[in-house]
This record gives C-alpha cells, structure tokens and sequence, in this order.
C-alpha cells in the first residue's frame, strides 16, 4: 500500500507531505485547488514522462518521494534480479532537474527508468478519464477477462511456446531470404568452383609441372651437357677415368721404394670408382630422351591456365588460390544444406504450431465459459449502479492468426435500456456509463488480483444522486482488500471513506500554492455540507452531511 508521498517544487506545489491510510480515502476540494496535480506527481514515480513545465521554480529540482508497504507482494525476486537490497518498506524516488534530465531511485539506489515504471506499476493501479477511453479497446477488453477467469498460467504457457514460434519464424524467414539470393548466386559459384577444380590445383602437381617444363625447354642444352661431360670422363681421348687408372698403375711401380705413394694411389683408386659411378649415372641421363614438344604445349597451357586464374582472383600464389577454390566449394555445400536445415526448421515449427492451436482452443473455450460468468457478474454491479436494464455480453471469436494472446478476439457488447440493441462500448456507451462499467470492472478484476492501491480520478464521472452512493459503497468495498484513494467532486462519494483528505489553494506571498490536509470527523461534516450546498453551509446541509456519513 502507499503509505506516503511527498512532493516538492511540482506546479502548485511546493512543498507537500501526505500520509495515507489503509481502506478507502477519498481527496476532495474546489476546481483547480489541485486534486489531479497529486496523481500527476505520483505518476512521475510510476513511470511518466517528466515535462519540464511541471517544475515549480525552474532554478531547482522537483522531487516525487512514495513510501510503499510491500504487504503481500512477493517482490523478492524482482530485487534479486535487478540487484537491490529488499527491505518490507520500499521507497521510490523521481528527481527533474532544472536541465530537464531526470533520475530515479529505488530505496536510494539509482535504477532505470524501465525498471522504476515496472515496479510501481505492482504498487499502484491509477484509473483516470483517459483509461475509460480504454475500455472500446479490444486488447484491453481480453485482457480484463482473462483477468476475471484468472488465466495466467495458461496464458503464460502459451505464450512461452508463442514466443519460441516467433524466434524460429523469424529464423525461417531469415533462411529463406538467404536461400533466395543463395540459389541466385549458386550459378556463379558453380561456373568458378568448376574452372578452378577443373584447373587441378594441387600444389605438387604445380611444382612437377613446373620442373617438367623447365626440363623440357632445356631439353638441347642438358644432352650437350651431359654428352660432354661423358666424354671427359670416359671417352677414347684422354679420358679422366682412363687417365686416374695410368696414374694408379705408375704409383704401383713404386711404392716398394717410396711406401708414402701407395696411400696416394689408394686415393686415386677410390676416385676413378667414384668417378665411374658418376659416369655410369650420366649416362643413364644422356639415355633420357624423352622430349616431345606436344608435352611441353601441354604443360605449359596447364601453368598458363593457373597463372591466369591466379591473375583473375587477384591472389599471389597457387596455395591462396586453393584457398578461393575452396571458399567456393564451401558456398555451394551451404546452399545445398540450406535446403536440409529449412525442411527441419518448418518440421519444428509445425510440431509447435499444433502444440499452439492445442493451447489456444483451450484459451479459447476457457474464455467462452469465463465470459459468461463475466456477463452475470458484470450486469449484477451495473444494476446495483443503478443501470436496471442493461445488458452486457461478451463475445469471443476466433481469428485465423496466432497472437501474443491467442486466436481471440474478446468485443464487449452492451445496452443500458430496455429495447435497445446490443453495441459495441466505444459507440453507444455515455461518459458516465462508461465511467460505471470502468468501475464494475476494475470491482470484479482487483478480487482476483494482489493490488494494494487503486487510484480512482474522476471515477464518478456522469453520476450523481443516488447512482453516487452507490459508487461510493462499491469502492468502500473494494477497500476491504485493497487501498482505493479516490479523487471525487461529490458528497455522497466522499461520505463512504474511511479517511478524507481536502486539497485547498492559498495565496502566500504572491504565489499560488495547493495544500492538502487529512480531516477530522467534524471537518468532514462541514467539508460534506459545503460540497452539497454549494459554499453556503446550511443547518439542513450540515444535517444531511452527519446523515451520509452514518449511513
């Protein structure tokens, strides 16, 4: 529940401190004294969007301060979740600054605003002009009867599953669109792919090529070479090999005379052995006439063809060519899986679509029956208001599409006279009908819901009399589980609270300033008569005031 606000340096407010009770309080006083300017500041803790214009003297900052009991709020798991220390009291705070810029605060610690708005809106429930307006919503006419039939759970359920058929559609589409341009590209990348494997594009291939060719363009000079150098080693003239033989065979004659030669001839012996390995193996080489300029050709259209792919991919190598080859060939194994993975996301989502029509004809039915409950429970408060010949009835169609609430679309239909047809609220409803459905409604939803504070502006909108006591009797029960604090303008309304606030404006040192102050009993009596005598208090008004107040 609010157990007190503060307010300072806001419009006609200077400085202001309310403290609230629990049961039903209503704030009366003249037009423009300032009644809506409280529910303006406490909406600046809820989450409103601060104006600047609102700021008393512009010099200094506007602060909104509510004091909140937590009661039966299980709140611990907000706390934890945005790391705050819970305590039983909360405090929330709204600072403008003179700049424009705001900050807000929740038990002294700076939060976003986001998170301000979300835990003030478990606080407090403010219904204003502006929410009857609502009520020719058809959003807002579901959700008011799954609130009634209490469809939480269920309706979380299905909208866990909802969510999880969003993700994966939005998946989908994103895989289709890159199948689509996928199968647009596929003819390119199959044309490059193709050229660059046809191209045979190993790196020991390259090299062999490239060696084969080179031999083969040198063909003339290797046999000359060679053919030269098998003559020096073991041709008919002066032959190397021949020549080491004499030379050993000379030696040998005298190492009996000069023993240091026979190692020398040994050396030379070993050389001419080596020597005729050497030829043997030029020799073998001189045999290789395997040259065929066809071949050659052959290799060479072969590097030229690398080369210029090299060329046209704007690589410097044969490996960063391999590379682009590749890449390709991994494009085009990705549009062909593309196929594999759409066919598996749409089995997927057609498993979850089945289990979401599953849950949506239950939140369907379970809306079918709840509202005929709501029908009789709706009409029963209206005609306590007064409404003896209205009909109410809610209507429950399904739609082709899943939405974040189900295949519903909930229209509340109604008459407030005997003979007329049935029509949609936001066409046939006055505003002081739409005032009373607003609170037969927000009467049946609080029961079902854990709200300590429900704020009423102008609820008593179009009503007056006897239909007013009856709208005050209504919130004083409302009261008996909730805090209800209502701004009103009529008596019999403010005779029904348990505690009764007066918002007066003064002059003081030529500013205006709004005050507010918490009557007592004989206050009350004199503030009652003044509200029904308009100004003048007569004996018989101060006689009807006592006898509201006691009835």
């Amino acid at each position: 529940m609010l157990v007190s606000l503060s307010i300072t340096n806001y419009t006609l407010i200077d400085k202001l401190e309310i403290n609230f009770k629990e049961g039903f309080s209503v704030i009366t006083g003249e037009t423009g004294a300032g009644k809506s300017i409280i529910i303006g500041a406490l909406s600046l803790i809820l989450g409103k969007r601060a104006d600047l214009n609102t700021i008393r003297d512009k010099s200094k900052k506007c602060i909104i301060e509510g004091i909140f009991n937590n009661g039966e709020l299980q709140l611990r798991d907000f706390f934890s979740q945005h790391d705050l220390d819970y305590e039983s009291i909360t405090i929330m705070r709204r600072e403008i600054l003179p700049s424009g810029k705001s900050r807000a605060f929740i038990n002294d610690s700076p939060v976003n605003l986001s998170v301000l708005t979300e835990l003030g809106n478990m606080f407090v429930n403010i219904h204003s002009q502006h929410q009857t307006l609502q009520l020719g919503d058809s959003i807002f006419q579901l959700n008011v009867l799954d609130s009634f039939i209490d469809n939480n759970d269920l309706l979380a359920d299905y909208q866990e599953e909802y969510k999880s058929f969003n993700n994966l559609t939005t998946i989908l589409k994103g895989l289709e669109n890159k199948n689509t341009k996928a199968l647009k590209d596929k003819d390119y990348f199959t044309f490059q792919f193709d050229e660059l494997d046809n191209a045979t594009l190993e790196l020991s291939t390259y090299n062999k090529l490239e060696e084969r060719a080179k031999y083969l363009e040198h063909a003339e000079e290797i046999t000359n070479a060679l053919s030269e150098a098998e003559t020096i080693l073991g041709g008919e003239n002066a032959a190397v090999i021949d020549s080491l033989n004499n030379i050993e065979k000379t030696l040998g004659k005298i190492t009996s005379y000069l023993p240091l030669v026979k190692d020398i001839a040994t050396r030379i012996e070993s050389t001419a052995i080596e020597l005729k390995d050497v030829l043997s193996e030029i020799q073998s080489l001189n045999t290789d006439d395997d040259f065929d300029l066809m071949e050659l050709n052959t290799i060479n259209d072969k590097l030229n063809t690398i080369n210029t792919l090299i060329h046209k991919h704007h690589v410097q190598s044969i490996e960063e060519l391999i590379l682009v080859r590749d890449d390709y060939e991994q494009k085009l194994l990705s549009i062909d899986s593309l196929d594999d993975e759409i066919k598996k996301l749409k089995s997927e989502l057609a498993v979850i679509e089945e289990s979401l029509k599953v849950k949506a004809h239950n939140l369907h039915n379970k809306r079918i029956n709840g509202g005929k409950r709501f029908d009789i429970a709706i009409t029963k408060v209206l005609q306590q208001l007064g409404m003896k010949d209205v009909r109410f009835e809610t209507q429950v169609d399904s739609i082709s599409k899943f939405s974040k609430s189900g295949t519903d679309n909930v229209l509340f239909m109604f008459s407030a006279n005997h003979g007329l047809p049935l029509g949609e609220i936001s066409k046939i409803a006055s505003g002081g009908e739409l005032s009373r459905l607003m609170l037969a409604i927000k009467s049946l939803i609080n029961k079902k819901q854990i709200l300590p504070t429900v704020i009423f502006d102008e609820i008593d909108s179009g009503v007056s009399g006897d239909i007013a006591g009856k709208v005050g009797v209504i919130l004083n029960k409302m009261a008996q589980k909730h805090q209800v604090i209502s701004i009103s303008h009529l008596p019999q309304i403010a005779a029904k609270a348990n505690s009764h606030y007066k918002v007066s404006k003064l002059t003081k040192s030529k500013s205006t300033i709004s005050t507010i102050d918490l009557l007592s009993n004989d206050e009350r009596v004199k503030e009652i008569a003044k509200m029904l005598s308009s100004e003048k208090v007569t004996e018989t008004a101060l006689g009807v005031a006592r006898e509201l107040l006691s009835s």
